[in-house]
């Protein structure tokens, strides 16, 4: 299973599943983030946290821990 964490700098990607529960779950979907959306990441901090995604057409920092939550292709 690979999550956006994983991506690296540059590349595309394609979410598959959302995971985590209620609260959670909601926020990173209000964000834009739902199955099936393609994601660039443009960057990551200096110490790893936040990773800086671009995602219908806005940009976006996000904790790697919520980047953990999000499955996407290989």
């Amino acid at each position: 299973m690979k999550t956006l964490r994983d991506v690296k700098v540059g590349e595309h990607t394609k979410v598959t599943k959302l995971h985590g529960e209620g609260a959670v779950k909601r926020r990173i979907m209000d964000m834009g983030i739902t199955k099936g959306v393609e994601i660039f990441v443009r960057k990551v901090a200096p110490l790893g946290d936040p990773i800086e995604i671009t995602v219908r057409g806005y940009e976006l920092s996000i904790r790697k821990a919520d980047a953990a939550m999000i499955e996407v292709e290989d």
